[in-house]
């Protein structure tokens, strides 16, 4: 099969795409034969070795961990799938990634795929929905009537935030630069702050969460958006403890791990007409370096797609 692999951490040349053996399954496993991947931001922070000690890999390493495909074997002991079935997944981090034709993955990480929706619209997703789902569902308790901030809307992450806070019967407020504002609208948001404007960023106050997807001045900056009691959840970096206390506000930090119950209640969805993917770029998998060079620069709009395969 053809793989886009890192022999060693560094720039986005260190990608190639070469021949790799199909991998192997194990019991609990099933093989998806991949049509689409998507690219996160840690995918290349993985390549240019930022998790190095956190997440230690063998090399050669097949990058990417967002995939819809088709299952095309299962191991011994999955009885949830079969070969045929349409699925998507954000699989173990830890394990080999999906910027390849064919991709091993734990069946407990697999959901069935969206049905109104191609290959392509939902490699977007896993990855960006299970994050929107544990920092503002699972983490910050988001109930509906709640007013809530989301940092960067027309992002990856954000985009898919607003959507989900929406079908939860939240209030939304997102920031975006001025040229993105129609587009976040159409979201869902009901309010648009642009980030650009400080007179408008200051007069964000009063949420009851604030999703930041930023960090930096931006988190430090999203404290006085909160009203007292109020939750401040990140999935840059941890905000201070301390300074929760002393303002009697409430944080929290998410780095997810595969979940494919929430996939699967996404898919509902999605299917129902909630949530729609957005889709910012779209590479063949042979440009799987100029795919991450786009993610790097922070300022596309939604996903990145990479075409592995065929439907």
């Amino acid at each position: 099969m053809k793989a886009a692999r890192i022999h060693a951490y560094g720039d986005a040349d260190q990608i190639r795409v070469e021949d790799a053996p199909i991998p192997a399954i194990g019991p609990d496993d099933v093989l998806i034969r991949t049509v689409a991947a998507s690219v996160n931001p840690v995918d290349w922070k993985i390549r240019r070795g930022y998790l190095e000690k956190m997440l230690p890999y063998d090399m050669p390493l097949t990058l990417g961990w967002d995939v819809s495909g088709i299952v095309e074997a299962i191991g011994a002991d999955v009885t949830t799938f079969k070969p045929g079935d349409a699925v998507y997944s954000r699989p173990d981090i830890r394990r080999n990634g999906t910027y390849a034709e064919y991709v091993a993955v734990r069946a407990r990480e697999v959901a069935l795929k969206p049905t109104t929706i191609s290959h392509v619209e939902a490699a977007s997703l896993p990855l960006v929905s299970i994050t929107a789902w544990e920092a503002l569902i699972t983490t910050a308790g988001l109930q509906p009537g709640q007013r809530v901030l989301i940092h960067a809307g027309a992002g990856g992450v954000g985009s898919i935030a607003i959507q989900l806070a929406k079908a939860k019967g939240a209030h939304v407020t997102a920031t975006a630069s001025q040229g993105k504002t129609a587009l976040v609208r159409s979201l869902g948001a009901d309010e648009v702050v642009d980030y650009h404007n400080p007179t408008a960023f200051a007069a964000a106050r009063d949420m009851d969460i604030v999703f930041d997807t930023i960090g930096g001045d931006t988190q430090d900056a999203s404290w006085a958006m909160l009203k007292p009691g109020g939750f401040l959840v990140s999935i840059t970096a941890p905000p201070s403890a301390e300074r929760a206390l002393a303002e009697g506000k409430r944080v929290g930090f998410v780095f997810i791990d595969p979940n494919a119950a929430i996939l699967r209640d996404l898919a509902q969805l999605v299917d129902g007409g909630k949530i729609r993917p957005l889709i910012g770029g779209e590479f063949r998998l042979d440009d799987a370096a100029k795919a991450q060079l786009a993610s790097e620069t922070g300022r596309t709009t939604g996903k990145i797609v990479i075409y592995t395969g065929q439907p």
